[in-house]
């Protein structure tokens, strides 16, 4: 499964659209991790656990799109993007979205 986020594949005819296609996920940190997030904040630098955590969710949400994809026999997915959102504190959306095509 091609994914790109360029509305085009060089090199490839997109033959058919599909439509949009969309994976997601929510997640949220635990109290220890939270409580490291805190003393973070008081002395700088890059917060490591939440750092995983989100690499992890944008990883789900792209499985789910390719999944959606594949379900929809689509060979390509253009014009990718995410978005995060907050859901509630302590708790993240991420969702992975693009045009699902057929290419030759």
């Amino acid at each position: 499964m091609i994914l790109v986020t360029i509305d085009h594949l060089p090199g490839k005819e997109i033959t058919s659209v599909i439509g949009l296609v969309r994976g997601s996920t929510v997640r949220a940190g635990h109290l220890g991790k939270d409580i490291t997030a805190v003393f973070k904040n008081f002395v700088g630098g890059e917060i490591g656990d939440y750092t995983k955590l989100m690499a992890e969710a944008r990883e789900q949400a792209l499985d789910r799109l390719r999944e959606e994809a594949k379900a929809l026999g689509a060979e390509a997915v253009v014009g990718l993007r995410f978005s995060t959102s907050s859901i509630s504190p302590g708790a993240a959306e991420i969702v992975v979205y693009g045009t699902a095509v057929k290419i030759s």
